[in-house]
């Protein structure tokens, strides 16, 4: 809980700085554009697309759904080489703040 409590910290001190919620905007953006895509590409559920977005851009994937189509696939190529470093610039971000907050 502790944890949790320290994280939604940083979070929301973080959400003090423009540059940050530019970033965590992008993030959304990707990752929700990614989802509409799969949607209609792929039919699948948004849930199943949302989680495979999320699970792609993290580096996760489970394997247990992927694209079938060519342009599923090749756009997983193109989603992955440009999403992992937003995802990366994010991760890093929310890193760095959380080393600056006061104690």
């Amino acid at each position: 809980m502790i944890i949790f409590a320290s994280f939604i910290n940083i979070l929301r001190s973080a959400l003090q700085d423009k540059e940050f919620r530019a970033l965590l905007s992008f993030v959304v953006f990707i990752i929700f554009s990614g989802a509409l895509f799969y949607m209609r590409i792929e039919r699948w559920s948004f849930l199943d697309a949302l989680y495979f977005s999320v699970i792609t851009l993290t580096t996760v994937g489970y394997g247990d759904i992927a694209p079938t189509t060519a342009l599923g696939k090749a756009f997983t190529i193109v989603y992955i080489l440009v999403g992992l470093g937003v995802m990366a610039s994010f991760i890093t971000t929310l890193g760095k703040k959380s080393l600056n907050k006061p104690s």
